[in-house]
């Protein structure tokens, strides 16, 4: 079964730029380059940075080894870029002197594959980032109802395209676990050559239980038993592998607002419970509010980078434990949202929120109502 994907790439692709495509592996960023591929009207190259030979070539700037590379062909396509030294370079001597090719390239890890391509491809590149299957794609061919019936799927296996078309729950279990282990994590672990994996793992853990939750380094350093700069350092390759995400603490400086911890949910549910290898249906599990929370924060953020919103995003709460999930602030204004699996009979909406900030908005995203909110 394919699933049709958000972006059409001819949108993008433009002659003088280069359409960078980041994303985790397995999120199908291949796929959807081999899709647009087999219609393109271009004479067109498909190569993969794992090939020695093309890492060879793709990372010496040598204009006339170039041309020769690239002769006779209007599209180029690196897979994997992000394994190719000095790529951003290249990239940019290619635009600059052959402006009618059109170039793709696709990264597994932004964490890399940005530091090499930002400063050289100032003004030269278009970038999407592609995630695990969004609920804002699937709506475009299900409908609502169908969408909910498979709802507890989502909230425990994820959305990776080989998860959502696995048709037994077995299978859906070992593919998840397949990614986490041999792609998600080796890729971090061989990113920095990291000496010490445990303690990368410890972290992972340790937030996969505090989803939802505030926390700091401090807090974690001390949980993990490292110092803060080592656990500053893991936590932004995380968030740049495309493992997490960082919301952070919104505030115009009320003295009762916390503002330096943050919260961190993760890309993808799926993920989040082979990390803890807890496959549990919804009735037997406990954390059903911390699945129910990041699954809405993820598949929200997912909506805005495919909508192309202008938004930052946060959470709020003061000492005295008044608290807002997930606030954004776009267009001038707040919109605050508190997260629940179930329509709470009643909620008592944060008194300080409504006050402080003049015209903020505040609404419940429950399981009634959430894909009106995601999709």
């Amino acid at each position: 079964m394919f699933i049709p994907r958000l972006y059409q790439l001819a949108d993008y692709l433009k002659p003088g730029k280069v359409l960078i495509i980041f994303g985790p592996r397995q999120a199908g960023k291949t796929t959807l380059v081999n899709h647009y591929l087999h219609r393109n009207p271009y004479q067109y190259r498909f190569e993969t940075g794992d090939n020695i030979q093309i890492q060879d070539i793709l990372s010496v700037p040598d204009l006339p080894k170039l041309k020769e590379f690239v002769a006779g062909y209007e599209l180029l396509v690196i897979d994997e870029a992000q394994k190719i030294k000095n790529i951003g370079e290249v990239l940019k001597l290619l635009i600059d002197q052959i402006p009618q090719l059109r170039i793709i390239a696709t990264g597994s890890s932004s964490f890399e594959l940005a530091g090499q391509i930002g400063e050289p491809l100032t003004g030269r590149k278009i970038t999407l980032n592609l995630f695990p299957i969004a609920q804002f794609e699937l709506i475009r061919i299900y409908n609502k109802h169908d969408l909910r019936q498979q709802l507890e799927n989502y909230l425990i296996y994820g959305s990776y395209p080989e998860i959502v078309v696995a048709e037994q729950v077995e299978q859906k279990r070992e593919l998840i676990t397949e990614i986490m282990q041999s792609y998600l994590l080796k890729d971090i672990l061989s990113l920095e050559k990291i000496k010490n994996s445990k303690i990368l793992l410890d972290l992972i853990r340790l937030l996969a239980f505090q989803i939802g939750k505030e926390v700091s380094l401090s807090e974690l350093a001390m949980q993990i038993g490292i110092d803060g700069k080592t656990v500053a350092r893991y936590l932004d390759l995380l968030e740049k592998s495309f493992v997490i995400y960082n919301l952070r603490g919104y505030s115009r400086n009320l003295r009762k607002e916390i503002t330096k911890k943050s919260k961190y949910y993760f890309y993808d549910n799926g993920i989040r419970n082979a990390i803890i290898a807890n496959f549990n249906s919804l009735n037997l599990r406990n954390d059903i509010g911390e699945l129910w929370e990041n699954f809405i924060v993820i598949e929200r953020i997912k909506k805005q980078i495919y909508q192309h919103m202008h938004v930052n995003n946060y959470f709020w709460r003061t000492w005295d434990q008044q608290e807002v999930d997930f606030v954004e602030e776009r267009a001038g204004q707040l919109f605050g949202y508190e997260i629940k699996w179930k329509m709470p009979r009643q909620l008592k909406k944060p008194k300080d929120w409504l006050t402080t900030y003049e015209n903020a908005q505040f609404n419940i995203i429950h399981n009634e109502n959430y894909l009106e909110f995601i999709a």
